[in-house]
């Protein structure tokens, strides 16, 4: 069902003066004979009508492990592509998006920053030391020493043992850093369009401790008058901490010093050795107390869901009865890979678990440091924005499109790899924002009011309450009765009403140019009376004829992939999908949350388009097909008092 419309505007052109005369009012409504609400149905409308995609998280040559991979690609030139230009890659491809993006949130990494480029250029201050000068002969011999120099760098941070000058030259309080971040500040002030685009001052918080990912992304509302007051933080020592209180209180610093507005978003949990959403007595660096939780949630009200190092809703151990949680999962401990993964891991490093642990919190400290949005971004590192399996240019320079790309890890150790043909063309965030503003955007993150996909753009509504019908299906705009009768995605439920369950009015739409829709479903998480966690996946609307057999599963809804054109038909399932459900198992004492998840039909993965476009073949074990999706922000119950 379309449920978000454009407003289609006629200009009338007459060539008679009497064009500007006085409008005199009709004998009907002189009469007050129109109706009391505005004949137009897109009149004195405040609520968000369409969905405005961007990203959140995506690197240019200025970041530390892009640029010695060897992106050159600046600032400008991430804006541009983002904003629909076709440009030239780092490795000379003409590359275009299939539609530009709403938004962007640049994010370069902030240790270091701005010394991957002096690296490039070879810079004295550089090769004057024995480290500097042994990374800048392996990058320019390219290759293999190309990539062992910029691993061995990457260590060197990753373990904080880095050499203390360069460390010096490029930290806060350094002539390169402050003319790097004012290099980024600037560039996204030039290419913001309010009403067009809108292009976020952002940076990456790249805290790594022994190789745990616990990065997050900050995102600012305001422009460089107010940016260009502070300089990011950082994690290295004795410059930074790699403690997520420090960044909270750099956060609480600059809304006090500048009057401005910022978030953090939690990076992607895998790969963070099960530390992304501790729940015991400690964490690295800290506590899980009152003061922790309280932070977190007043400082993350985002959460990056999946990107190209995996997705990351649900895992398979953690949910053996959701048989689509084993979607892009990567089972490695940490960005070293000197560990592998344990189940008490994956309970610290998927959504789907943290939303259920965040219930138990707030029962514990009377706060939900988990309670998140979702939202979907690339983690790039080409400069270029691609989620979109036809068009993948990959996690960094090095493995831009060509005919041996698949060939190379991503990462590898002794104890584990990840291929590269693991690599998720995924993904983007869909924000339902009044306008496309920086403030628009930025007020919709702290709503919570943003879903995820892993690339496609799927329409997506979701709405709360507790008197929903059939009969609001009737009307080609739902989302009106939506906000009326109850809260959208990433809000509270409002005070129960009587004493039945919750309804939930939900629709998708296909993306226009993308795949048929196979099904929604509802995931609910709880918190029981006995202190146990529990969760369950609803089948709620699906295409075609199909009916669940006797223990309730939902039949597969087929597969068209041609693998040797790569390509599908949309044959099988629904352009549209829209229902109302009631909780049929609700039960009013417990705490509870519900998110939306939408399949497409299977489509074929960015792998077979390399196998066809390049004439190769494909490992064995290389994932050719699979169904994309979006994730809504859920929406939390909580019992009275």
């Amino acid at each position: 069902m379309k449920f978000f419309t454009t407003a289609l505007c006629t200009s009338i052109l007459l060539s008679s003066p009497s064009v500007f005369a006085q409008v005199v009012p009709s004998e009907d409504a002189a009469a007050g004979t129109f109706p009391k609400k505005p004949y137009s149905p897109y009149a004195n409308r405040t609520f968000p009508m369409q969905p405005l995609w961007g990203e959140t998280h995506l690197h240019t040559g200025l970041s530390l492990d892009a640029g010695v991979f060897g992106n050159i690609l600046g600032p400008d030139d991430a804006w541009r592509f983002a904003k629909g230009e076709q440009i030239q890659s780092s490795t000379g491809q003409p590359v275009r998006l299939s539609r530009p993006l709403d938004w962007m949130v640049l994010t370069d990494h902030t240790d270091l920053m701005g010394f991957a480029p002096d690296l490039q250029a070879g810079k004295p201050e550089v090769l004057a030391n024995p480290k500097g000068l042994e990374w800048f002969e392996g990058y320019s011999e390219g290759g293999e020493a190309a990539g062992k120099a910029a691993f061995d760098l990457i260590t060197n941070f990753s373990q904080m043992t880095l050499p203390e000058d360069i460390l010096e030259d490029y930290s806060p309080g350094a002539d390169a850093y402050a003319f790097t971040w004012e290099t980024i500040v600037n560039a996204a002030e030039r290419h913001n369009d309010p009403g067009t685009f809108s292009a976020f001052i952002g940076f990456e918080w790249t805290s790594v401790p022994k190789g745990f990912n616990l990065h997050r992304n900050v995102m600012l509302r305001d422009g460089a008058m107010r940016a260009l007051q502070m300089v990011p933080p950082v994690t290295q020592p004795p410059y930074g901490s790699t403690d997520p209180q420090e960044l909270y209180k750099w956060l609480e610093e600059y809304q006090e010093k500048t009057g401005g507005r910022a978030v953090a978003f939690s990076h992607n949990g895998n790969l963070s050795n099960g530390w992304m959403f501790p729940t015991e007595d400690t964490y690295h660096g800290g506590v899980v107390d009152q003061d922790y939780v309280e932070q977190r949630a007043k400082w993350e009200p985002h959460y990056e869901v999946t990107q190209i190092k995996g997705d990351g809703e649900a895992h398979p151990f953690l949910s053996p009865d959701d048989e689509f949680a084993d979607y892009e999962n990567w089972d490695i401990g940490n960005l070293d890979l000197t560990q592998l993964k344990t189940e008490e891991m994956l309970k610290g490093e998927y959504a789907r678990e943290a939303l259920k642990q965040g219930l138990a919190l707030e029962e514990k400290f009377g706060t939900n440091p988990y309670k998140f949005g979702l939202g979907g971004a690339t983690d790039s590192h080409t400069g270029l924005t691609t989620a979109e399996e036809e068009n993948f240019f990959s996690k960094s320079v090095s493995v831009e499109p060509s005919a041996t790309r698949i060939e190379h890890p991503f990462i590898a150790s002794e104890l584990a790899r990840i291929e590269g043909h693991q690599l998720v063309a995924s993904g983007y965030t869909a924000a339902w924002a009044t306008e496309n503003t920086r403030e628009a955007i930025y007020d919709a993150f702290k709503r919570r009011e943003t879903y995820a996909t892993t690339g496609p753009r799927i329409g997506l509504r979701f709405f709360g309450g507790w008197s929903f019908s059939e009969d609001d299906l009737r009307s080609r705009s739902p989302a009106v009765t939506g906000y009326e009768k109850g809260v959208p995605m990433g809000a509270d439920m409002r005070a129960r009403e009587g004493d039945g369950a919750p309804s939930f009015l939900l629709f998708a739409l296909r993306d226009p140019i993308g795949a048929n829709l196979d099904r929604m479903q509802i995931v609910k998480g709880w918190l029981s009376s006995d202190g146990s966690l529990g969760e369950k996946v609803y089948d709620v609307a699906w295409s075609n004829d199909r009916e669940p057999d006797a223990n309730g599963q939902l039949p597969q809804v087929g597969n068209t992939v041609d693998l040797e054109t790569a390509s599908w038909t949309n044959s099988i399932g629904a352009s549209e999908l829209m229902t109302v459900w009631t909780d049929p198992d609700f039960d009013p004492a417990e705490r509870a949350f519900y998110y939306v998840r939408v399949l497409e039909i299977p489509t074929p993965r960015w792998v077979v388009y390399d196998q066809v476009r390049f004439d190769i073949d494909l490992p064995e074990e290389a994932q050719l097909i699979h169904q994309e999706r979006a994730y809504s922000s859920p929406i939390w119950y909580t019992p009275p008092e």
